[in-house]
């Protein structure tokens, strides 16, 4: 069964079925939730098919990977496709040039998705165009890809935009997939053609190493360079087309000294559990790249022109180092060709190494993961498991109550880590904060037992901190301290001592859920287009939820006064719990 035959069966299935309108639509739904891995409800919001949609069939805005993917799909049998689709790819580009022409001309969908967009673009996402299709490019249409994508990377330069320009074809689609059905746990796993490349296999200091000359166009094949899943253990992703060593290395790809790559290139590092060579195949188990993220990337990005070069080389060394603790030292130890941003070796920084001591010397049973990619080992309590990733998002949705932040990484441990990590933090809040969030995230399952409207369930990314927010402010409000933060884990011990956690949870979800319906009433009174996952990047959403709460609990002694007595005593906590908010911007 070829690509397009799965597609096919399991497009027929109930969601794409009941949600879109023809296979176009149901192809392009099935890329976004299988493959750029958004859930059911994300997938549905991201369709923008259909009259007016201006070349544009999705989009999707990922602040994980701050990239802004622009879809445009293609669903055939067989056969081959002309340049047609990759000058409607073009056209899309020219047109998001001009966001406030597009939305005027484009359909509701469209309209809908493009204010996103635009915060986006003011965040300085990277922008990734794809054709994606179940067929192959003719001839004609393969060299202009390769047009195009020299154009994208000029007009980059040019206009500092970071745009590419990517065909997902058949096999690519194909392998992709099958990366898919692995995405949960993943473990790359990759045999690597040695028949042109120039080799040979060491031992140094009881490790297994071989170095090899390989051709770029065998390099660019490498399973995990477009999703990034083969970088987890370097100490930073891609810094996109416009870094200065990228251009460099791109120039080298495009131009007349590409043959001399292997010369002006430091080189690749990459790590795995096991290798083994057999013949001309070099098997990798657990591949990971932990030095030449960004060459790879860029190579990656200009992969038309790579698949025909002759004679263009790029060192690489893999290492077998199935150790974890050496393998994340020779990840930061090789990583000197572009400049480490503080925000990929906070890990090292003082104030997080003392935040991790303190909490496992609290928490024997617990585990404070510093390093991307690093896992707690398996006898650890996985409720006392925190990553500072999630740390540095709690902490400005509480402590800062901006969680219209915590959804940018970029900016947590870049632009505000000083402030957030200025202060020293007890173990027990840090706990509460993850037993807080842990709490909430169990209500933000497909069952939706909060009855969460499609508009919420969209905004997954994003939502479940401001309901975190919603329930500090419940504490705040219910103890006339609203221009305060609560002690995280005074409002733990006291929601568990009452017994009312889920309550509060509830509670909370429902002034979240109330306050975006309010926004929503409103947009539409002044007849302006609402978007709701601006709205919960905007300040205008945290008074907003601050807005139903007071209401919310007034309910509640409208209804039963005892019952209000009761809910507000478990709210109630010693006025010395409480301190002013850190001040995020």
């Amino acid at each position: 069964m070829d690509i397009y035959d799965k597609i096919n069966q399991e497009i027929k299935g109930d969601y794409y079925s009941q949600n879109f309108s023809n296979d176009g639509q149901k192809f392009v739904a099935w890329y976004v939730f299988n493959i750029l891995r958004q859930d059911r409800n994300q997938t549905k919001d991201a369709i923008t098919d259909g009259a007016d949609d201006k070349q544009i069939d999705a989009i999707v805005v990922d602040d994980d990977k701050q990239t802004v993917y622009i879809i445009q799909g293609k669903f055939i049998s067989d056969g081959t496709l002309d340049a047609a689709p990759l000058r409607e790819v073009l056209s899309s580009w020219v047109q998001l040039k001009d966001l406030a022409r597009l939305q005027s001309v484009g359909n509701e969908r469209l309209q809908r998705k493009l204010p996103e967009v635009a915060k986006a673009f003011e965040d300085e996402y990277k922008v990734s165009f794809e054709l994606i299709t179940t067929a192959r490019l003719s001839e004609a249409a393969s060299a202009d890809l390769e047009t195009y994508q020299r154009q994208f990377l000029s007009m980059s330069e040019d206009e500092d935009f970071d745009a590419t320009i990517t065909l997902v074809d058949c096999d690519e689609l194909e392998r992709r997939y099958e990366f898919a059905l692995v995405s949960d746990n993943p473990q790359i796993n990759y045999t690597l053609d040695l028949s042109e490349s120039k080799s040979m296999t060491v031992e140094i200091a009881g490790t297994n190493v071989v170095i090899a000359a390989i051709p770029l166009k065998e390099a660019v094949k490498i399973t995990g360079i477009k999703n990034g899943s083969l970088f987890q253990k370097n100490v930073r992703q891609s810094l996109g087309t416009s870094n200065a060593v990228n251009k460099q290395i791109r120039q080298t790809i495009l131009g007349d000294k590409h043959k001399d790559f292997f010369f002006f290139h430091n080189g690749i590092t990459a790590i795995c559990n096991k290798m083994e060579i057999q013949g001309n195949s070099l098997n990798l188990s657990g591949l990971s790249v932990v030095n030449g993220c960004q060459s790879l990337t860029t190579i990656h990005n200009c992969c038309e022109t790579v698949k025909r070069l002759e004679d263009s080389y790029v060192l690489f060394r893999f290492y077998e180092i199935p150790q974890r603790d050496r393998a994340d030292k020779i990840s930061i130890n090789t990583n000197s060709q572009s400049a480490v941003k503080p925000r990929d070796l906070r890990s090292n920084d003082k104030r997080v190494l003392n935040i991790k001591k303190t909490f496992e010397q609290r928490y024997y049973e617990g585990y404070f993961i510093t390093k991307r990619g690093e896992e707690a080992p398996a006898d650890k309590n996985k409720k006392y498991v925190i990553d500072l990733s999630d740390l540095g998002k709690y902490l400005i949705a509480w402590y800062s109550q901006r969680p219209n932040i915590s959804y940018g990484e970029t900016k947590i441990f870049d632009k505000y880590f000083e402030i957030l990590f200025k202060k020293s933090y007890r173990p027990e809040d840090i706990q509460a904060l993850n037993s807080w969030m842990g709490a909430v995230r169990d209500v933000w399952v497909d069952e939706n037992p909060l009855g969460f409207d499609d508009a919420l369930l969209a905004m997954k990314a994003y939502a479940p901190f401001h309901h975190l927010y919603a329930v500090s402010m419940i504490f705040a409000i219910a103890n006339k301290a609203s221009d305060r933060v609560p002690a995280p884990s005074a409002t733990w011990d006291a929601a568990q001592k009452s017994g009312k956690t889920a309550q509060i949870v509830k509670m909370a979800g429902r002034c979240l859920s109330s306050a975006l319906k309010n926004a929503v009433t409103q947009a539409a009174g002044q007849d302006k287009i609402f978007n709701a996952a601006n709205w919960v990047k905007s300040k205008q959403s945290l008074a907003d939820i601050t807005a139903t709460i007071s209401p919310t609990l007034d309910a509640y002694e409208a209804v039963d006064k005892s019952v209000y007595d009761e809910l507000m005593s478990s709210l109630h906590i010693a006025p010395e719990y409480f301190e002013y908010r850190l001040q995020a911007d």
